[in-house]
């Protein structure tokens, strides 16, 4: 009896944060389709909003990019002030003489 207390209690639980309306939905929609997909677990996960491999690759090169712009702007900064180092230190080396 507690188990089915349990049971009971959790699908109130799915049913309230609308768990069981998404699962609905897209195994509907999955049955409607006239061509079913040969991954199934991959078609929930896209009906359901997870990032396909593509996007995922698209996701990851992105965050490549911007690691990299952000490494590529540190590194000017360097140069800049190692620069300006450097007519500094020559500048001082022409005034000692």
């Amino acid at each position: 009896m507690a188990t089915d207390s349990k049971k009971e209690a959790f699908r109130k639980y799915l049913e309230s944060a609308g768990v069981i309306d998404s699962m609905t939905k897209v195994l509907v929609a999955l049955y409607e389709e006239p061509e079913k997909p040969e991954q199934a677990i991959a078609y929930i996960k896209t009906q359901l909003g997870f990032p396909t491999p593509a996007d995922y690759d698209e996701l990851k090169a992105s965050a490549k990019y911007e690691e990299l712009e952000k490494e590529k702007e540190e590194l000017t900064t360097k140069v800049t002030e190692l620069e300006e180092k450097i007519v500094s230190l020559e500048s001082a080396g022409e005034e000692a003489k």
